[in-house]
């Protein structure tokens, strides 16, 4: 047999009956070394030898880095998402790699993690209870269940697996990107698609009543931008002054208050489109000429107890407002009302009700900064049944 000549790569069988090839190439790290790869048969070794040298043919370098799961996810969140991503981003992304990556995948090697790992976990993942880790199938299953005596039933909702999903592809896109892995492996597995109510939303008539009913509430020019505006809660929240010109009727969405870390922060919208200017229509420019004039009282009020942040809707002391907080003042508004909605649901009534009016997609998509039109289109804009009855009558009228 004439002797292989050098880099040409070679095929020995171990005393464990497990076949092992090595060959020449070119690392991620730029160093020549012999990588080594093992199989069942000779055919097997062959053609995984056969890829190595194709790759370094075409001047693709192959990992060969040792991390794993849980040292790259570290290195991850602190050198690129921390770096790149915004504070609330960050934030989310570490709690679900501390909580569900770390625990699954944590002890896996980044290099050889194969797609068939992902999938199976994840199924595991959506199919378990999360406080006791017993699958649905109480029958089957038999769980020695939580201290309750039985089976929580506490199971991840398909928004949270596509986010855990989404989260580890986002992290192994960027170990492509570092050439520290050939390829990701979570973009081969697919995940159930969560489907997204928008709420039922206000007609016309109960969108007034709800601004009359909340005209003595210390937060009625709120309601009055979240329902006129489509404003979402957090970048009422953190609406300065500086931002609203009552002159010339116009107003700069350019913030967001959001609880990061603990704190309250105002941070950049999540978007550029989130960044607009919106002009004033004559009830928003009344309520808020009428809120500025009730937060004068406030401060003075207040005396050396106020605390000056530049914030339209503030505490009774000027500091800003908790998110959550928001809903001491508008669950019982909503109770005297008799509604059961969400309050993000006054922004879903603004853009239905623009449409309703037969205002243009692209100028609604301005208003509320959406990212993408096909926001606007797929998630809000539906018939209603006086649309639907107005269109089969008249298909109805053609036909007789």
């Amino acid at each position: 047999m004439a002797k292989r000549a050098n880099g040409e790569g070679s095929i020995t069988r171990r005393k464990d009956g497990l076949y092992h090839g090595r060959a020449f190439v070119t690392t991620t790290s730029g160093i020549r070394k012999r990588v080594s790869v093992y199989g069942k048969t000779r055919d097997e070794v062959r053609a995984k030898v056969t890829e190595l040298q194709a790759q370094d043919m075409k001047g693709i370098p192959v990992p060969d880095t040792n991390m794993n799961m849980e040292e790259y996810l570290a290195y991850w969140l602190a050198r690129v998402v921390r770096v790149n991503r915004r504070p609330k981003t960050h934030q989310g992304y570490e709690s679900v790699v501390r909580v569900h990556l770390v625990p699954g995948l944590g002890r896996k090697k980044l290099r050889t993690l194969r797609a068939a790992e992902v999938r199976a976990w994840l199924g595991r993942v959506a199919a378990e209870c999360q406080c006791c880790k017993h699958g649905r199938d109480k029958q089957r299953d038999k769980p020695r269940c939580c201290a309750a005596g039985e089976c929580c039933r506490s199971y991840l909702s398909r928004r949270m697996v596509q986010s855990i999903h989404a989260v580890l592809r986002n992290a192994l896109q960027n170990a492509v990107r570092e050439e520290l892995i050939v390829r990701n492996v979570a973009q081969l597995v697919q995940v159930p698609t969560p489907s997204y109510g928008t709420g039922k939303g206000l007609s016309i008539a109960e969108a007034r009543l709800l601004l009359k009913e909340s005209q003595n509430d210390r937060l009625h020019a709120l309601y009055v931008l979240a329902l006129a505006m489509g404003m979402r809660r957090g970048e009422l929240l953190g609406l300065k002054w500086d931002a609203i010109d009552l002159d010339r009727e116009s107003l700069i969405v350019e913030r967001s208050l959001q609880r990061v870390g603990g704190e309250l922060t105002l941070v950049l919208p999540k978007t550029d489109s989130s960044i607009r200017t919106i002009p004033l229509p004559p009830l928003v420019t009344k309520a808020l000429t009428e809120h500025r004039e009730r937060q004068k009282q406030e401060r003075a009020e207040a005396g050396d107890t106020w605390t000056e942040t530049g914030l339209v809707f503030t505490s009774r002391v000027g500091t800003p407002i908790e998110p959550d907080n928001l809903r001491r003042s508008w669950y019982p508004l909503r109770r005297r009302l008799g509604l059961k909605l969400r309050f993000h649901d006054l922004r879903h009534t603004c853009v239905t009700l623009l449409l309703d009016l037969g205002v243009p997609p692209h100028v609604v998509r301005q208003i509320a900064g959406h990212s993408d039109i096909g926001v606007t289109m797929k998630v809000y804009a539906h018939a209603s049944l006086a649309e639907q009855r107005k269109a089969l009558g008249s298909l109805g009228d053609k036909l007789s």
